[in-house]
């Protein structure tokens, strides 16, 4: 970047939300996970949509490379400026701008979090909540909901994607462009009955434009809540319980876990159902027919419900769980990265089994967790690897788990979520090779100077 484009983007923003310092570079140029950093140019941090329209229109016309970032909680390098240029840190642009209680919607600024959504609403609409994914309380909604995320509603609701009804968005070329009901309308109550856009910019990597408002759903928060814990030693019998489970309707969350540590847990799947009700009774009834429907599973002795004392119901009943985050410090340096993969809930025993062989032949720690999305309709499948960051050579062990994690989900029919550049490729290897000229005729046609976060969904060849 010339002097003359940094001069033009300092006046945009003033001087104190841009800089070119060694020490934000370093910081910006990296996330949690396994990638190695890139450096930015200079970092910015805009306050309006209207900021962020006039610095695409001089990056746009001087070739400078723009990387959208939220938190940066990502972990798989997504925000890494791959081809130097401008880190666009949206944390600014935090507004609650509107709930609107009898359409059960929230509209937000792009760079508002998890944990400042939650909060405000228990604090000014406790009928009301939204789906929070295991991430840290500063994970941002809008980074949450374009790599379609899933959380602790979403047996009941699906991908975090779902949630949305529509979109602000400022397009490579500084247009600001309005997406769903609020492009017609003042409300921002659904994407439908328009031609649906939003899809131009979900699980694109900030390669398409930078959103920067967002509306999504709300849902009724019920006075009681309760966790039943499953426990099995066969995974080949959870696709069955899932299907028992799900089949009720009646669970807000399902998630299996398994890990090697403590030593009690070592070779158990422990199948966590989290329920909602608005009394106690209900609440009594939903438990008794949860249990009614995994009785053959208790009598065979191939499974049964473990009793949880009140501090490890609260743990289980957190959202986002405490204990997720916790893992990134399972070894000294406080490495951690994982491969989502999305795939039919019938490849799990295969996924577990994967998961754990690929730990063991990288002599390296792991955590399974594996969320069911919607009524068994898909499944995440996460493979966690904890490693020290000041050891090259444990980093580089959990880099080569990763990878086979990758390869393993795809060869089973899976498909890795919100995957790394290393996976990125792999999929593009895997993917219909018109589908992916489909992409690249898409991002040439928003994006015609390929400023956007270049060398995401690209071609290795």
């Amino acid at each position: 970047m010339n002097e003359e484009s940094f001069n033009a983007l300092e006046k945009i923003v003033g001087k104190d939300r841009i800089s070119s310092h060694p020490e934000e570079v370093y910081f910006y140029s990296r996330d949690g996970g396994t990638q190695d950093p890139c450096e930015p140019s200079c970092v910015m941090m805009p306050k309006s949509a209207e900021e962020v329209a006039q610095i695409l229109r001089v990056a746009n016309k001087d070739n400078i490379p723009v990387v959208p970032m939220g938190a940066g909680l990502v972990l798989s390098g997504l925000t890494r400026p791959l081809k130097g240029g401008i880190v666009l840190d949206l944390k600014r642009m935090n507004s609650i701008l509107e709930i609107d209680e009898q359409s059960r919607y929230a509209l937000v600024e792009a760079g508002v979090s998890e944990g400042q959504l939650k909060s405000y609403l228990a604090r000014h609409h406790p009928g009301l909540k939204h789906s929070l994914p295991d991430a840290p309380p500063m994970a941002t909604i809008g980074g949450n909901i374009l790599i379609h995320g899933s959380g602790h509603m979403s047996q009941a609701t699906g991908f975090h994607s779902e949630m949305l009804n529509g979109l602000e968005v400022v397009l490579p070329t500084g247009e600001i462009c309005r997406i769903g009901s609020c492009s017609a309308s003042e409300y921002w109550f659904s994407r439908a009955p328009l031609p649906d856009l939003a899809g131009l910019f979900i699980g694109w990597n900030g390669t398409t434009g930078v959103v920067t408002k967002l509306s999504i759903k709300l849902y009724p928060a019920p006075s009681h809540e309760d966790v039943m814990i499953f426990v099995t030693e066969n995974p080949d019998y959870l696709p069955d319980i899932i299907h028992k489970i799900t089949a009720t309707e009646l669970a807000e969350d399902l998630v299996i876990n398994t890990q090697p540590r403590p030593d009690w847990i070592g070779g158990f799947q422990l199948t966590s159902i989290n329920l909602t009700a608005h009394s106690e009774e209900e609440m009594k009834l939903k438990k008794r027919t949860i249990r009614k429907c995994l009785d053959e599973y208790i009598e065979k002795k191939e499974g049964g419900f473990m009793h949880l004392v009140p501090e490890m119901r609260d743990g289980f009943l957190e959202a986002p769980q405490r204990s997720v985050s916790r893992f990134a410090d399972v070894k000294k340096g406080g490495g951690f990265e994982y491969v989502g993969a999305i795939m039919p809930v019938k490849l799990l025993p295969q996924a577990y089994r994967d998961g754990i062989s690929i730990a063991e032949k990288h002599g390296t720690s792991y955590s399974i967790m594996i969320r069911i999305i919607g009524r068994a309709h898909c499944m995440m499948a996460a493979y966690a690897y904890g490693f020290n960051r000041a050891d090259d050579e444990d980093v580089q062990k959990a880099k080569r788990a990763l990878d086979d994690a990758n390869r393993s989900a795809l060869r089973l029919g899976g498909i890795p979520w919100k995957s790394e550049l290393p996976g990125q490729k792999l999929i593009i290897e895997k993917m219909d090779p018109n589908t992916f000229r489909l992409i690249t005729r898409i991002k040439n046609l928003l994006d015609p100077n390929r400023i956007m976060n270049p060398g995401n969904w690209e071609s290795m060849h």
